[in-house]
């Protein structure tokens, strides 16, 4: 089994390229899906962050719009959060891993992969990227978005321009879908049969040269 790390900071396009490999048939593991999992009511995170962050839950399980401002820019608390989460992902992550242990190629959808331990879980990585332009622009269109706010998770994230130094892979999404497409499916079917090392080569000799700038 192969397995492909799928990153990107936030508004670049990365679900969407899940979604791409997916219907291409390769098992994705979505991390932030698993999260949703253990916030929604019933899940197995919902007590845990009550009794961490009193006020955060509902009838809804975890109420993210209050959780949000409880951490957000607190790295303790931030460090505390994460410290229930990680476990839990982790184990919904090995379940997964046993479930497709005869597939060629499987996906781990993480967004904060070379931020966390992520680069120990993955044989190689695939990061994707946009303009930052374009990147704002998703961002601050989404309902709840503030200049601010999109500042704040930036300081969280490594720059763009380190993740794509450090990535094996780039997937721009700042292009036309198809062309976003064609190069998924050329990696798929680049890995799929030849492997890793051997689609290194072939990406630093692609017409689609990784960024570096």
């Amino acid at each position: 089994m192969i397995v492909l790390g799928l990153t990107g900071s936030i508004g670049m396009g990365k679900s969407t390229v899940s979604a791409m490999f997916r219907r291409l048939g390769v098992p994705v593991f979505d991390a932030d899906a698993a999260v949703h999992q253990l916030y929604a009511p019933g899940g197995a995170m919902v007590a845990a962050v009550e009794a961490l962050f009193p006020g955060s839950t509902g009838p809804g399980g975890v109420d993210r719009a209050r959780l949000g401002p409880m951490v957000l820019g607190d790295r303790l608390r931030l460090k505390a959060l994460e410290g229930l989460l990680h476990p839990a992902v982790g184990r919904m992550r090995e379940r997964f891993l046993s479930r497709y242990r005869r597939r060629r190629l499987v996906v781990l959808d993480i967004p904060l992969l070379f931020e966390g331990r992520g680069r120990t879980q993955v044989d190689a990585i695939a990061v994707v990227s946009a303009p930052a332009w374009k990147q704002r622009g998703r961002v601050l269109a989404r309902a709840g978005m503030t200049p601010g706010k999109f500042a704040q998770i930036l300081r969280r994230q490594m720059p763009d321009r380190e993740k794509r130094r450090r990535a094996d892979f780039v997937i721009d999404t700042g292009v036309a879908r198809e062309a976003t497409a064609r190069r998924v499916r050329h990696l798929v079917a680049c890995l799929s049969a030849h492997g890793v090392r051997y689609c290194r080569r072939c990406a630093r000799s692609s017409s689609i040269p990784k960024p570096r700038g």
